[in-house]
Order: structure tokens, then sequence, then C-alpha cells
């Protein structure tokens, strides 16, 4: 007799072998990764900006799944979207009719961009970016695509094509045309125009890597360097978008400027159902689907699903009845001016910068000799080791997750879920503060974990 299918039952029984199925069957690199920097951890269960272990122990989450989690895990009216939206047992997917929840969703995103027309629905980030490319190249008639150094837009091919940090894609050769040119240089941008063979340029206004924002007013000027060349600007908003930056789109900072394409994705999903949308002007759906015959030219399989419509649909209902870009703004606010007051504390605190819930905390070379020597022995063997060391005691001893932002980084990415208030935001000040004190004083359990690391890049090499 078929045992019927008992989900809880199948985690009780089994859940507990969760690193070692990891390291049997998918990428066996992550749980030694994880055991490395003491990071696997056990997690029973989590809601908004908190998950708890076995032990009820509260854990502060700073890094919202890579900025999926935009407002933190379990929201009660994406929860409930996604129940009714079940319940309600739709003809999903039939690929011959127009169902109604990707029109509704479509129109609410098109609102907060009226310069855009319409929307292409994928399932993550890196489609929405290949979307955008595509589109791009096929509307100009051109194959060549600029995107800036240091940039992340996703690991497939396309995306992987402009993704600017060659540890991504070394051995992955032949990639797409493109050219690398350095974020906020207007004349390495106008000297590849001139050419007359891009397509456009994508770029994230707050890029990921290092949180680096585009200098004031290179975001217009590129926008008007690409039209008097016909070319078009791709911003890339997977990540800064819905909210993170203290705007609904990061690109809104620079006044004046109106992207051809807008890639979403992450935080549109509630956490639940991937999703990713490239929102577009007319002339350029135009041209890719320009008649009958071209009408799956581009399409995926799982696209405007209704799940994901729905957890879409209630993400932006969320946003505007929980005033979550504002929240955004101001703890985000809160939370950089508390960290800057820092620097001048601490001589291995060099930068803090970024925008809204997106912050970039970057470490330096200290000035004190017993410092420097313990920083040189860090850099020799691996750029970035000071950051881990860091990471570690937040979470370790003081329960809260982020992460480093960028292989070979000494900066740290703080990218909570939205809806975190001034008491996560100082939580964080607190622990942030005490690390750093340990780390200045020369505590000893920080500076062996270091040491824990430095062998471990050592063996590596």
């Amino acid at each position: 007799m078929t045992k019927e299918f008992d989900l809880a039952a199948l985690l009780a029984e089994r859940g507990a072998e969760r690193y070692e199925l990891h390291a049997r069957h998918l990428n066996h690199q992550l749980p030694r990764m994880l055991h490395t920097i003491g990071f696997d951890k056990v997690y029973e269960r989590a809601e908004g900006a908190h998950f708890w272990d076995a032990d009820g122990n509260d854990y502060l989450d700073m890094l919202a799944g890579f900025a999926v989690m935009g407002l933190g895990r379990h929201h009660p009216v994406v929860r409930k979207a996604l129940h009714d939206v079940l319940d309600a047992s739709l003809a999903d997917l039939t690929r011959f009719d127009c169902p109604p929840l990707p029109g509704l969703l479509a129109e609410k995103l098109l609102s907060y961009s009226p310069h855009l027309d319409r929307v292409f629905f994928g399932n993550s980030g890196t489609e929405a970016v290949e979307t955008a490319l595509k589109f791009a190249r096929y509307a100009t008639g051109r194959q060549r695509i600029l995107y800036c150094t240091h940039a992340f837009h996703g690991l497939t091919t396309g995306s992987l094509s402009v993704n600017g940090e060659d540890g991504f894609r070394k051995g992955f050769a032949p990639l797409l045309p493109d050219t690398a040119v350095p974020l906020g240089d207007l004349d390495a941008l106008a000297r590849e125009l001139r050419k007359g063979d891009v397509a456009a340029l994508i770029v994230e206004p707050v890029q990921g890597k290092g949180v680096h924002e585009a200098p004031p007013g290179y975001l217009l000027a590129a926008q008007e360097l690409l039209r008097r060349h016909k070319a078009l600007l791709i911003a890339d908003e997977v990540q800064t978008g819905l909210g993170r930056t203290g705007r609904f789109y990061a690109y809104q900072h620079s006044d004046g400027v109106e992207p051809d394409l807008v890639c979403v994705a992450k935080a549109l999903s509630g956490g639940y159902v991937p999703v990713g949308a490239t929102l577009g002007k007319d002339w350029i759906f135009q041209k890719v689907y320009s008649s009958m015959d071209r009408v799956q030219v581009h399409s995926a399989s799982f696209g405007s699903n209704a799940q994901a419509m729905a957890a879409g649909l209630a993400v932006l209902s969320v946003m505007e009845n929980e005033e979550i870009v504002a929240n955004a703004a101001a703890v985000g606010e809160r939370l950089k001016s508390r960290l800057a007051e820092l620097v001048d504390r601490y001589e291995m605190l060099a930068d803090v910068r970024g925008r809204g819930l997106m912050i970039g905390i970057e470490f330096g070379r200290p000035r004190s000799l017993k410092l420097r020597s313990r920083w040189t022995m860090l850099q020799a063997a691996r750029k970035g080791l000071f950051a881990q060391m860091v990471v570690v005691p937040l979470l370790q001893r003081h329960r809260i997750l982020t992460q480093v932002s960028g292989d070979h980084l000494e900066v740290i990415k703080l990218i909570p879920p939205l809806i975190i208030d001034t008491a996560d935001a100082d939580r964080f000040v607190d622990a942030f503060t005490e690390v750093m004190e340990d780390a200045h004083n020369g505590g000893g359990l920080m500076w062996d974990f270091g040491k824990t690391l430095v062998k471990q890049a050592v063996a590596d090499r």
C-alpha cells in the first residue's frame, strides 16, 4: 500500500540530516564553508526579521535571503494571498488564455514607473536581466552590451556576460559581446558608444558588490549619452528595487532618469514564489513581439503563474499600506548615521556608505603597529578575511546574520528586511560596536579565528 505523503513527518524523520544530505547530493562546498566559519546553524522557525533555533534563541536577520525577504519571513498578508489563490483552484498556465492576475500585477508595477509601458514576467533576477539583454539587442539591432566594473547581474550565460567579477566568469567563455566601463566614468562610456555597435548599458544604481552608488549626475548624463547614440539604458533593480534604498526604485534618487528597461525580482516574491519582471517601453516590446508569428519568441514556462502573481500583488499592497519605503528610508538613515559615528573611533573602520537599508561597512589598514601586523597577515593570506572575522562573532556571540559583500572585499553589506525597526537597528550597532572594540583591543577569540581562516585560505590555494 502506498504511504500518503506527510511533509511534517518527513522533516521530523530526516531533518537532522540536512547538512549531510547537502554534502552528498548538492553543492558539497557549501556545508564545508558553513562549517569552517561556524555558520552551520539549525534554525527551527522564522518570522519577520528574526529566526529562532531549537533552544529558542532569537537571531536578527540582516541579510534577508540576499534581499529576497523584503517584508521579512511569513508576512500574514502574503501568506493569506497564497492560501487564497491555491483555494481558488484557478485554471493556471493553460498558455491559451489571458488570466487576470498577470495583467493586474503589471498594471500595479508600472504605476511606480509611469514612463514604462509593458512587463515581461519570468522567474528570477537573472531571467529578468536575460530578458532585458535580449530585448535591447533585438530592438536596437546591435550586439554589444556595456556593463560596469564590479557589477553583478546574475550567473546564467547572458547575465554572466555582464558580470564584473572575473571569479564568476572564469572557465565559462565564450560569452556575449560585452565591454566593462568604470561606474561613473562618462568618458569611457562615450568612447565605447562612438563605435556605433552598443545596444545598451546595464547598471545597478547602487552596486551590490561593495555597495558603491553611481556618482551624482552619472545616471542622467549616461542616459543622455546613450540616447544620443541610439542605445538603451537598463536599470538592474533586482536588489535595489521595491524600496530597498528608500525610494521604490534606486534610480529615482536621480531626477530625470527614465531607464528604457528595468529589471526587478527578489522582494517582489514575498519570499515565497520566485518571480522576476522586466519592465520596458512600448516600442521595445512592439519590436520584439512584432507579429503573431513571434508571439512566443520570448517566454518562460512558469512565468506569470498565479501563485507568483498573487504574491507580487500582496507584496505591493503591504508596501503601500504599511509604508515600507518610508520605513526603509528612516531606519536606514538611523542605522547608517550611528555606524558612521564609529569611523573615527576604530582605526580599522574605513567607511560607512549606502542608501536606505542597503549599507556597506568597509574596513581598512590600521595605523597602529600591532594591529597593522595582524592586518597584514590576513591580507597576505586572502583579502576579505578581516570582514569575515567580524561577520562570525556577530553571529556566534550576538546572533546577528550578516554577509561579506563579495569575494576579496573588506566590506560587510547590510540588506535586512525592510520592516526592521529602530530597536533592531540599535541591536546591530551595539553588537557591531562590541565586535570592533574586541578587534581593536586584540581580542583573542576573534584573532584566533582569523588564524583558522588563514590556514584554510592557504590550504585552498
